[in-house]
Parts: C-alpha cells; sequence; structure tokens
C-alpha cells in the first residue's frame, strides 16, 4: 500500500471525521483520536439534536455535521473517516469514502455480510487506501492476561477455551442492536460475537467446524439476544462463546483449560466504563484493574496448591489508534487487518445461514 507520508500527510495531525455519535463514537472513538497528538478532530456527523449538542460539548474544536452526506462534503479536508455506525451502513458509507482517497476505521461488526466486506476489502485495495476494522477488545486488560499465560506453557496442552460477554438487559429495546434483523447485522452474536470470536481467532487459529444456538427469549425481540457458538480450531482447541442480553449473573469471563492446570478470570474489562464515566486514556490509572479483579491459575483439587492470582495487565485501547497513525504514515501495518475481520464476519454468516436453515424445516 502507497504511504501517505509522501503527501502533505507527513508532519502534521491526521485529519479525521467520526461518523457517528452513540456509544461507539462518543465513548470508543473520539476520546482517542483527541487525546492523540496524531490526530486532529475534525468532524463529527450524527443527525440526533442531543448527540449534535453534546458532541460540540466534548469536542468544541470539531464541526458537527447533521450527516454522511454532509461529512462527505469535506472528504477533500480528511484523510480519515471512522464509522461508528450500524453495520447494515457500513458499505454504501465505506464505499463513497473510500472513492474519495480517504483511509477508513469500520466499527465492529465490519459489515452484515461477507459479500458486503468483500466488497469494502476489493476497494480499498484498488483505490490503495488503509482499511481498518475496530476490534478494540483485543486490548482489553484480560484477554492480555490470557496471552501472556499461554505465553509461558503453565497450561499444559491447552484443549478448551472459554468466553462469555453477558449483561442484564431484559427489555429489548429500539437501538439497531436489538431492533435490526440478523441479516443486516443486529443481533447479539454479530454485536458481542464478533468481539469473542476475533478473540479466539487471534488465540488459537483458524477453524474447521462451528456450531452454534441462536435464541430469542425477550418480548418483541427482533433478533438473537441469547447465543452461543462453539468453533473448532485446526489447532485443537475447542472455543466455546457465550453472549447475552439477559445474564442476571454472568459466569466468568475466561476460562482456559490446560492438561496441567487452568485460568479463570471474572467481569468485563474496566475501560469501557471508565471512559464512559468521562476518564480521559491520558489517565494515569486508565487501563488498570484492582486486585480483587484480578484471574486466577492453577488447580482447583485436593493435593495442589490453591490457585495463585494473575495480575491483570493493563489494559491498552489507545494502542489501535497508535496503529491507525503508524499505518497511515507508512511507519508500521495496520493495527486489525480487514481480512481477519472478514473472517469473523465468514463464520456469523454460517451461524446464521444454518439457524435460517432449522427454522424452515
Amino acid at each position: 500500500m502507497t504511504s501517505l507520508t509522501s503527501g502533505p500527510i507527513a508532519g502534521r495531525p491526521i485529519r479525521t471525521g467520526v461518523l457517528g455519535y452513540g456509544l461507539a463514537g462518543k465513548v470508543f472513538h473520539c476520546p482517542f483520536i483527541g487525546a492523540s497528538s496524531d490526530f486532529s478532530l475534525d468532524f463529527i456527523a450524527t443527525n440526533n439534536p442531543e448527540r449534535r449538542r453534546q458532541a460540540q460539548l466534548d469536542h468544541p474544536g470539531a464541526t458537527i455535521v447533521a450527516d454522511s452526506d454532509e461529512m462527505l462534503a469535506h472528504a477533500s479536508e480528511l484523510d480519515l473517516v471512522v464509522l461508528a455506525t450500524p453495520p447494515a451502513v457500513h458499505l454504501a458509507q465505506g464505499l463513497s469514502y473510500l472513492d474519495r482517497g480517504v483511509a477508513l476505521v469500520v466499527d465492529k461488526p465490519f459489515a452484515a455480510s461477507v459479500a458486503d466486506a468483500e466488497r469494502l476489502i476489493a476497494r480499498a485495495e484498488e483505490v490503495d487506501r488503509p482499511l481498518m476494522v475496530f476490534q478494540n477488545r483485543r486490548w482489553d486488560g484480560d484477554f492480555l492476561t490470557v496471552r501472556k499465560v499461554l505465553s509461558t506453557g503453565e497450561l499444559g496442552q491447552v484443549y478448551q477455551f472459554e468466553s462469555s460477554f453477558e449483561h442484564w438487559a431484559p427489555q429489548a429495546e429500539s437501538k439497531w442492536q436489538d431492533a435490526t434483523p440478523a441479516v443486516l447485522g443486529g443481533g447479539v452474536a454479530f454485536d458481542l460475537g464478533s468481539h469473542l470470536i476475533d478473540q479466539a481467532l487471534v488465540l488459537f487459529g483458524p477453524v474447521s467446524d462451528v456450531r452454534a444456538d441462536l435464541r430469542t427469549v425477550r418480548e418483541g425481540g427482533g433478533n438473537d439476544d441469547v447465543s452461543y457458538i462453539d468453533l473448532y480450531h485446526d489447532s485443537g482447541v475447542c472455543s466455546r462463546l457465550y453472549m447475552s442480553r439477559v445474564g442476571a449473573q454472568p459466569g466468568p469471563r475466561f476460562r482456559v483449560l490446560g492438561t496441567e492446570g487452568a485460568y479463570v478470570s471474572y467481569g468485563l474489562d474496566g475501560q469501557e466504563p471508565a471512559l464512559a464515566g468521562g476518564m480521559l486514556p491520558t489517565d494515569d490509572r486508565f487501563g488498570n484493574e484492582p486486585e480483587e479483579t484480578w484471574g486466577t491459575l492453577g488447580v482447583s483439587a485436593p493435593g495442589y496448591p490453591t490457585p495463585v492470582k494473575v495480575p491483570t495487565e493493563r489494559g491498552d485501547y489507545p494502542a489501535f489508534y497508535h496503529g491507525v497513525a503508524a499505518a497511515l504514515r507508512g511507519t508500521g501495518p495496520v493495527p486489525v487487518a480487514a481480512r481477519d475481520a472478514l473472517e469473523v464476519v465468514r463464520i456469523l454468516e454460517r451461524i446464521h445461514e444454518a439457524h435460517s436453515a432449522r427454522e424452515v424445516r
């Protein structure tokens, strides 16, 4: 890919626009862009009047516009656009900016279908612009800890990886996650499962078989809200992934089982609530987890020492945008390759096709 350092981007901040100011735009993208000297946050697009007011308060230096079309009129003033929007519109929005030579960060779920994802990848390659997918939970502190534990070999031969992402939202809402049909990228498997599948692939590699159970248990739910996915990796590991919007008492966040021991941790990474509470990523406390949340390593059986606590690695969401800057300046690879994210969409599409086939019988 052609380096952008030869153009006017060299020696100045990367001019950035963020499309969408819901949870993704407000919490996961704008704080990191605004806090980094590598970027300037120039435009934020949202058609929600309350969000427009909040965006202007949060980022007084940005120009707030109504929608993608209005921001597209300023494409010549941008190096990068972040699509913090629902997956069903990623294809049209992404193509419109790529066609104008603007690099992209696309929030997960990357796309609503394999065909959409492949079109975005093909166009990015044609215009020679970086296309990056926001899989921020590769930098969760607990996930980084799992990677560290695996690297030590203390678990022996790992044969099963369990991962869950559950929360309590017993009433279906009108948000796209609850209301959008699965064919347009809605549902808990597309939303939360995108994280869990990506993490499993990072840890244990390609899969040869997939099994899943998708369920809708809330009244008025427009898609799956309680789902379970098994991934059978070529490496011999089985990843068992649980995702739910009705998890009144969530199970372990991670449970990694090996022939010599296990690692178990509870609770979600604290970076999201810290950001939602107003903490900036530049705060010295950001990404640190208290000792009471640390996971344990060992064997819970007679005759074995009590499992020991393992300090949680510091969460590092800023690493994603450090990688984005490096990719745009030609000094490093993209932080999450679009073709990696394509494999996540491929697995999700396979699951939903099998689910639809069972419903038709």
